[in-house]
C-alpha cells in the first residue's frame, strides 16, 4: 500500500496510540545508546585494554555514521516504505546491540557501533514520518510532542542507566537491553504500522545520498575533533574542508537533477527556514549547556557522575512532563507556533541566564535555571518540529525527519564545540596557562588557595560560555518567531 487511506489521515490511525507507544520506546533505545557508553569508559579501558583513541571510536562511530546518514535514511523511507526502513532499522539496531554486548575486541565494538548507527538513522527518520501518518493533523502537535519528550528522556538518562547497569552487569548488558525492545518493536511493526511511500517513486539520488553522507559525516568529525585536537590542527582543518566541498557539491547537485533527495525550494519557505534556524540554536544552547554543567557539577560542586546526572535530570523530567501531560501541546495551541516558539526560547534563555549568575553558590540557583530550560524546550521543541515537518509535502516526510534530526545533531555538536571553546579560552586567560584543562590544573595546585583560585576561574568560564548560548538562544527565538509570523501572514511562505 502506497499511502493510508484518506479516512486515515482525517481521523488518524484507529490504533494510532499504541503504535506512538511502541515508536517511543524504540526511538528511546536509539537516543539513549548516544550517552550510555561514556560512563562504561573506565570497564572498557580496563576489560578490553582499549586505549584512549579506541574510546573515542566507539563513542564516535555511533554518532557519525547515524548523522551522516540521516538525509539518505529518509529519502529511502520516502521511496522504498516508512514501514520497511522502520523494520530495516530496528532489525540493524537489535543485530548491532547483540554483537557489541558479545564483542571480545575493541574493533569489534566499534565495527558493531557503526552498525548501529546505520540502524539509528532509520529509525530517527522513519518514527517521526510515521507520526506524521498515523495522526490526524489536529493531533500532530501533541504527538510530536511526546516524541520530543522521550528524546529528552533519553538524553538525560543515558548516564543513569549505564550508571545502574555497570553497577549490577558487566558492560556488555548496557548493549544486549536493547534486544527486548528491539524484538517488541519489530512485532509491533509488522502487524500494526500501515505502510506509506511517496507515490511518485522518484529515482533514487545516488550520487546525492553519497555526497550528503560524507559531507555531514565530515562536519560533524570536525566539530567532534575541535575542543581536543584544536580548531586550527591540520586534522580538523582537512575535514572541515571537505565537509564545506562536499556539501557545496551536495546542494549544486541537487539544484540541477529533476529528482533531488533534498529539494533546495525548501528553504525559501520562512517557515521551514524559521523553524531550522531555531531548531540549530534550541539544541546549540541546550546541548552545548548540559555538556558544561556536568562538569561543573563534578569538578567544582564535587558531585559524583551520578550524582551529577541525577542533578541534571529535572530538565528533561519537566520537558517529559509537560509534553506527556498535553499542557506543553496546548500551550503552543493558544499562542500558535511563532509566539510558541519565541516563548519557549526565551524561557530556555532565561534559564541558561539563570544558571550563569547563580550556578556558583550551590544547586538551588541550577535548579531553577534546569526547569526554565525543560519548560521553554517543551514548548518550543515540539513547535519547531511541526513547523518543519508541516512545510514539506507529505510525500516528503522522511526527508524532513532526516533534516529535523541533521540539524539537532549539528546545533548540538556545534554548541559544544563553541560554548567549550568561550569557557576555555576564559578558563585559561585567569589561570595565565594556554590550553589548559580544569583536572590538570587542579592536579598542580600546590595549595588549598590555589584550588580555590582555578575553580573560581572555571566558574566564570562557564559564566561566560551559558551568557553566549544564553543570547544565541534569545535570538534564534526572535529570528524564528519573526519568520513563522511572516509566513503565516503570507509574506513570503
Amino acid at each position: 500500500m502506497s499511502a493510508p487511506a484518506p479516512t486515515t489521515v482525517a481521523q488518524g490511525h484507529p490504533q494510532r496510540w499504541l503504535i506512538l507507544g511502541v515508536i517511543c520506546l524504540a526511538q528511546l533505545t536509539v537516543v539513549l545508546d548516544n550517552t550510555v557508553l561514556n560512563v562504561a569508559i573506565p570497564s572498557l579501558t580496563r576489560e578490553l585494554g582499549a586505549a584512549t583513541s579506541d574510546i573515542q571510536w566507539m563513542i564516535n562511530a555511533y554518532s557519525l555514521v547515524q548523522s551522516g546518514l540521516l538525509l539518505t535514511a529518509g529519502s529511502a523511507a520516502d521511496r522504498y516504505g516508512r514501514k520497511k526502513m522502520l523494520i530495516a532499522g530496528l532489525s540493524l539496531f537489535g543485530i548491532g546491540s547483540l554483537v557489541a554486548g558479545l564483542a571480545d575486541s575493541t574493533g569489534q565494538l566499534i565495527a558493531a557501533r557503526a552498525g548501529m548507527g546505520v540502524g539509528g538513522a532509520l529509525l530517527l527518520t522513519t518514527t517521526l514520518a510515521v507520526v506524521m501518518q498515523i495522526f490526524a493533523p489536529e493531533e500532530h502537535a501533541k504527538a510530536i510532542g511526546i516524541w520530543a519528550a522521550v528524546n529528552a528522556l533519553g538524553f538525560a538518562c543515558g548516564p543513569l542507566l549505564g550508571g545502574f547497569m555497570l553497577d549490577h552487569f558487566w558492560w556488555g548488558a548496557i548493549f544486549l537491553i536493547n534486544l527486548p525492545v528491539a524484538a517488541v518493536g519489530l512485532v509491533a511493526a509488522v502487524t500494526l504500522v500501515p505502510e506509506s511511500k511517496n507515490p511518485r517513486g522518484d529515482r533514487p539520488d545516488l550520487l546525492g545520498a553519497l555526497l550528503s553522507t560524507i559531507g555531514m559525516a565530515s562536519l560533524v568529525f570536525a566539530i567532534i575533533s575541535g575542543p581536543e585536537h584544536g580548531w586550527t590542527s591540520g586534522r580538523v582543518l582537512l575535514t572541515a574542508a571537505v565537509a564545506v566541498a562536499v556539501l557545496g557539491g551536495f546542494a549544486y547537485w541537487e539544484s540541477r537533477i529533476e529528482h533531488p533527495m533534498l529539494d533546495l525550494h525548501f528553504f525559501r519557505n520562512r517557515r521551514f527556514t524559521g523553524a531550522i534556524a531555531g531548531a540549530v540554536l534550541i539544541t546549540f544552547g541546550m546541548g552545548g549547556s548540559l555538556f558544561l554543567l556536568t562538569q561543573h557539577m563534578q569538578f567544582v560542586l564535587g558531585y559524583g557522575p551520578l550524582e551529577a546526572g541525577l542533578r541534571t535530570a529535572p530538565l528533561a523530567l519537566s520537558i517529559v512532563v509537560l509534553n506527556f501531560s498535553g499542557l506543553a501541546a496546548k500551550w503552543a495551541t493558544k499562542l500558535g507556533n511563532p509566539a510558541a516558539i519565541g516563548v519557549g526560547m526565551a524561557s530556555m534563555a532565561a534559564g541558561l541566564a539563570s544558571i550563569a549568575t547563580v550556578a556558583s553558590g550551590g544547586y538551588t540557583g541550577t535548579l531553577i535555571g534546569l526547569l526554565l530550560i525543560g519548560a521553554g524546550a517543551a514548548i518550543a521543541n515540539p513547535a519547531m518540529a511541526h513547523a518543519i515537518m508541516s512545510s514539506i509535502p507529505p510525500e516528503k516526510a522522511g526527508i524532513g525527519a532526516g533534516i529535523n534530526g541533521t540539524v539537532a545533531e549539528f546545533g548540538q555538536g556545534l554548541g559544544v564545540a563553541v560554548l567549550g571553546a568561550v569557557l576555555s579560552s576564559r578558563f585559561a586567560a585567569l589561570i595565565s596557562v594556554a590550553g589548559a584543562s580544569l583536572p590538570a590544573a587542579l592536579a598542580e595546585a600546590g595549595s588549598a588557595a590555589e584550588r580555590v583560585r582555578i575553580t573560581e576561574a572555571f566558574s566564570s568560564g562557564l559564566e561566560s560560555s551559558l551568557l553566549v548560548g544564553a543570547v544565541a538562544v534569545l535570538a534564534g527565538g526572535l529570528v524564528a518567531a519573526a519568520l513563522l509570523r511572516r509566513a503565516e501572514r503570507g509574506e513570503g511562505a
